[in-house]
């Protein structure tokens, strides 16, 4: 395979902010940016098959390397030739490298240079997972996008732990970047910025994971518990000195309103459980802010989850009768409220992206989040 496989084309850049527009090339199909990336941790999108998830508009899904090495297993996935036959989802996907739910297992697991040795949370045995380990995982399931091993620093940390995770980060890049040389397979590789909430950390992070030459460049280890005017800081202080080039993959975060936050910032590839998460507790996004389907108010109603929205859920059902499936413990109301909150995010994210080609994002910003953050109910 070639760098055919896999660009990255800038087409604007905003005067307002740090926003741009482009585009990922890849061998499954085209990806418009900014773009919210639908997470389908254990190989599916929870409640949703593929053909929801494409009706939703998504463009790319995510998959997860310890979840899917766990379960089914490399053997099974190869078997199947990857997950996308075995899941038949035929256009580009990601995978988190597992970093992150290795290393949220404090009590479970045991870490040196090399790399670490946990125990599964389904039914406690050994495993080991090393960068080179990390990347034969993700070649068996076939993503599009790979995500490089790394150690990801609990919030709060002091600095010195946050340096030695932060260089420990870059010695697994270098190794994964040696174990998965440039489009290996067709499937591109992003290195991942650390640091913690330490600036001068950050910005050593992204020099030297840039030096090692990534297909692209995700931040890490944000929104994992700090205060989100914390997170904004480190954005502001991070992304003059991001690479212009590269796309920019802000990781795990995703709420309507974080949208706009990370655009706003130059960032141009976003992925959370958040809207699927909320979804099967009954509550889902609106333009006048999330509502729980649980509220007694929308007992008799006929409304629609969002009258704005083109989901078929929003097009067939009303409050009313997706309140009754969530009290009578029924899964049609768990699947249809996270088909709307997976439209919501798509359709909201075409629209930053129409708003910024025009000229108009901080306008939009500010009308949108005016009325959402006004009531939730």
């Amino acid at each position: 395979m070639t760098k055919k496989d896999f660009s990255f084309a800038l087409e604007y850049s905003s005067e307002e902010c740090w926003g741009r527009v482009g585009k990922i090339q890849t061998r499954r199909g085209e990806i418009k940016t900014p773009v919210f990336m639908p997470v389908g941790t254990a190989g599916t999108v929870k409640t949703l098959c593929p053909e929801d998830i494409k009706a939703a508009g998504a463009s790319i899904i995510l998959g997860n390397t310890y979840h899917l090495m766990l379960r089914p297993g490399t053997d099974v996935l190869d078997h199947f030739g990857g997950l996308h036959k075995m899941m038949a989802w035929d256009r580009p996907m990601l995978t988190d490298s597992g970093g992150f739910q290795v290393f949220s297992l404090k009590k479970l697991n045991r870490i040196n240079d090399e790399g670490v040795e946990f125990s599964s949370h389904i039914d406690g045995a050994r495993h080991w997972l090393s960068p080179e380990e990390s990347m034969r995982i993700q070649r068996s399931i076939g993503a599009e996008i790979m995500m490089a091993f790394d150690e990801c620093c609990p919030y709060p940390a002091d600095e010195k732990t946050a340096r030695a995770a932060m260089e420990r980060s870059v010695a697994w890049a270098i190794r994964c970047r040696r174990d998965h040389p440039e489009m290996r397979n067709g499937q591109a590789l992003f290195g991942i910025v650390q640091g913690s909430m330490y600036l001068p950390l950050r910005l050593e992070s992204i020099r030297r994971t840039e030096e090692i030459g990534f297909e692209g460049l995700a931040v890490g280890g944000l929104s994992v518990g700090e205060p989100k005017p914390l997170m904004v800081e480190m954005l502001d202080g991070m992304m003059p000195s991001m690479p212009v080039k590269l796309p920019r993959y802000l990781m795990g975060v995703g709420t309507p309103e974080d949208l706009f936050l990370g655009v706003e910032r130059g960032i141009d590839m976003f992925d959370c459980v958040h809207p699927t998460r909320i979804a099967r507790h009954a509550t889902v996004f609106t333009s006048d802010g999330r509502i729980s389907l649980l509220n007694a108010r929308w007992q008799k109603s006929d409304e629609p989850i969002d009258a704005g929205c083109s989901c078929y859920a929003c097009r067939t059902f009303s409050r009313g009768y997706l309140r009754h499936l969530f009290k009578a413990r029924e899964i049609l109301g768990l699947r249809m409220a996270s088909l709307h909150n997976i439209t919501f995010m798509i359709n909201l994210m075409g629209e930053i992206r129409k708003s910024l080609g025009e000229k108009r994002f901080l306008s939009f910003k500010n009308q949108f989040l005016e009325r959402y953050l006004t009531k939730e109910c």
